[in-house]
């Protein structure tokens, strides 16, 4: 067990980020051997990647969720988390970049920047992160790092700056050339790139090492007075201002630093590892951390040390079979003893922390105390979701929450036999604490139970899981778009429920006006004068609205984009109570929504195709008969790109046409990007239905 070092200057928070297929389990694997945690590396196509724990990343060689990790190297300590790269576990991707300080982003040399790395590249805008870039597959047919790096430039808005360069490229490919230090690092394939050899440089060499490192210098003493000082004057750069200026500028989000090797070939990985040390933020480097008070309602602020208030943020829930619900929480401020009470004010509940573990993708380390800038698990809270504040009991403080897309797919499941009834309701509900993506509701009419996500694999691998982890057994319909209705015109309706029994009678009326509402789900008004319906019937008429919304009033679907408007009523003395009025203010909804031109949204896809030449007149007729619009094509290194936008209902089984009009040799992403009105022949069939 190494010495843990808890000193914040040396502690690094970073994940791996990049499209499917860019390498970054395989750079995982690498990072791991050579920082000692592994004696033998795993290969993600054996299906023995260390950080590929569950069975399905096994099976299809994809990471699902991101294992956490903890190393060293050059007495730092690095927290290292390994992020999906499909597009269906964008929210893995998302929640994890919300607990980092930095990031390695992974792209292909052959490829250069995909979709899915455009995605993974915003989200880090989002949150601020600071970035090295690796182009990976340097020994890939086809691999061009200066072309990947002009990708980078163009496609993401950055400003990538080499710090070093190839020396060679595919089967040729031997090593790299470091700008900084000055000095040709080639790698001996015997030896796993446990060891690599300070060679001389060629006089070519040199001469591109001198024009790099200038470009290099350029770019860099823009963001550095010192260094620009230095730069004008002709003097002689030492390396360390130099590594001081590129790590501020990196900091800042000024520089994105570009590194190349090949992960397979064990190539260019300690460099990067020197890189994360050298040129990504401690938990020190940034600002601290804002919440809100929860006793004030004002602006608080933590700063990175173990004397503040505790503060941490789970952005992660597993299930583990032997220890039962784990949350991952990052500690921004303070500190915490397995044992302690903590507070998280969504629930306003106390929660015993029992233990608290450090985590080595699937092996664990139990710990007595964890400190400010670390990353652990805990054991013991119960009801905390992701995205929830732990904090000192005496201290509440709320840091900002995650925004999860909406699912864009369900399922109706339901068990096999009766023991798979009592276990499917308890295993979902595992499951959809563990993944904010992933939604269960029943459908009021036939009672089945819908599950929702992301796309179609991620609601197999749901499936898949219960199968697996939880043993139940479950028959599964064909996947379901996620419709939505909303309204193009103004309506008004009434809704009066008046019921007279023995005894006291129920009495509600309400007028009501709905109108289209852009970029908003929903808005109440209440416009009530005179007192016609009293205040305190007001939220039930809302709720009885959200009700009504659920189910739609033309083919079942949730209603959104909607303003309601609460213009009157009536009610009585002795007979109305709030159940009248919700079921008034449902009526009313059902009533005006029916009169207001209702219509059904689809969900549109965005997808990426990478196809050879000859396949794009076949690829772009398929597109164009699912209802597809062609938005921009462009050859890319012996291929051509073309976005699209498809309807998601097209979509289903997409992958298996396009294996067999390409020969298996195109490949295609999709992220959901839009809801628009589905036509009015195809609504019709769906209203049919």
């Amino acid at each position: 067990m190494e010495k843990r070092i808890t000193d914040l200057n040396r502690i690094r928070n970073i994940g791996i980020m990049a499209h499917i297929d860019a390498g970054k389990t395989t750079i995982s694997e690498r990072i791991l051997f050579y920082t000692g945690k592994l004696w033998k590396m795993g290969e993600v196509h054996d299906g023995n990647a260390v950080m590929d724990y569950m069975e399905q990343e096994k099976e299809r060689g994809i990471t699902i969720t991101s294992a956490v990790t903890t190393c060293y190297w050059n007495d730092h300590r690095i927290n290292l988390i390994d992020t999906p790269g499909h597009v269906d576990f964008t929210a893995e991707v998302e929640r994890s970049l919300r607990v980092l300080d930095g990031a390695i982003a992974v792209f292909s040399a052959v490829e250069g920047v995909e979709a899915q790395s455009e995605t993974v590249w915003r989200q880090a805008d989002k949150y601020n992160v600071s970035r090295l870039s690796f182009i990976n597959k340097m020994d890939r047919v086809g691999a061009d790092f200066w072309s990947a790096v002009e990708m980078i430039k163009e496609k993401l808005g950055a400003n990538p700056v080499p710090i070093q360069i190839p020396v060679g490229a595919e089967e040729n490919f031997e090593g790299v050339i470091d700008l900084i230090n000055e000095r040709k690092l080639a790698y001996t394939e015997s030896e796993l790139g446990d060891k690599y050899k300070v060679i001389p440089l060629s006089t070519e060499e040199d001469e591109e090492l001198a024009k790099h490192r200038e470009l290099m210098i350029e770019a860099v003493a823009e963001y550095d007075e010192e260094l620009l000082t230095l730069y004008i004057e002709g003097e002689e750069i030492p390396s360390e201002i130099l590594k001081r200026a590129i790590r501020k500028a990196t900091i800042e989000n000024k520089i994105t630093p570009v590194l190349c090797g090949s992960a397979l070939k064990n190539k260019g990985i300690q460099p990067l590892l020197d890189a994360v040390v050298d040129f990504l933020p401690s938990p020190l480097d940034l600002p601290p951390v804002r919440g809100i008070d929860v006793t004030t309602g004002e602006e608080a602020i933590r700063y990175p040390s173990n004397d503040e208030p505790f503060t941490a943020l789970i952005f992660k829930i597993i299930t583990d079979p032997f220890v039962g619900k784990v949350s991952f929480f990052r500690v921004y401020a303070g500190k915490l003893k397995a044992g302690e009470t903590v507070y998280n004010p969504r629930t306003r509940k106390k929660e015993r922390i029992n233990r608290i573990l450090f985590f080595h993708a699937d092996k664990r380390e139990e710990i007595k105390e964890i400190y400010a800038g670390e990353i652990g698990g805990a054991i013991g809270i119960k009801s905390s979701v992701t995205g929830d504040t732990i904090c000192d009991i005496n201290h509440p403080i709320v840091l900002e929450s995650m925004d999860f897309p909406e699912p864009v797919v369900s399922v109706a499941i339901s068990p096999k036999t009766q023991a798979d009834l009592d276990r499917l309701g308890e295993s979902l509900n595992k499951l959809s604490e563990e993944d904010p993506t992933f939604r269960i509701t029943k459908n009021r009419e036939t009672g089945e139970t819908i599950i929702s996500g992301m796309g179609e694999l991620h609601l197999e691998i749901i499936i898949d899981r219960l199968l697996r982890e939880f043993n139940v057994h479950a028959h599964v319909g064909k996947p379901q778009v996620a419709y939505k209705e909303t309204i193009t015109t103004p309506a008004e309706a009434e809704g009066k429920f008046i019921k007279q029994t023995g005894g006291r009678g129920q009495y509600g009326h309400v007028k009501l006006l709905i109108e289209p509402l852009e970029g908003k789900e929903f808005e109440f008004v209440n416009k009530v004068v005179g007192g016609e319906v009293p205040k305190e019937y007001i939220p039930a008429v809302e709720t009885g609205i959200k009700e009504a919304m659920e189910a739609g009033a033309i083919a079942g679907y949730p209603v959104v984009n909607i303003r309601a408007t609460l213009l009157g009523g009536s009610y009585h003395p002795v007979d109305s109570s709030e159940i009248a009025f919700k079921i008034a203010g449902s009526m009313a909804f059902t009533a005006a929504q029916k009169k207001a031109k209702p219509v059904i949204l689809e969900p549109i896809m965005e997808v990426e195709i990478i196809t050879p030449e000859e396949y794009i007149g076949a690829v772009i007729g398929d597109i164009n008969s699912r209802r597809g619009r062609i938005e921009h094509m462009e050859p890319r290194s012996g291929v051509h790109v073309i976005k699209a936008l498809v309807p998601l209902s097209e979509m289903f089984g997409y992958a298996n046409i396009l294996r067999s009009e390409t020969q298996g040799r195109a490949t295609y992403s999709m992220k959901f990007s839009h809801y628009e009105i589905l036509p009015e022949g195809l609504a019709k069939d769906l209203i049919g239905k």
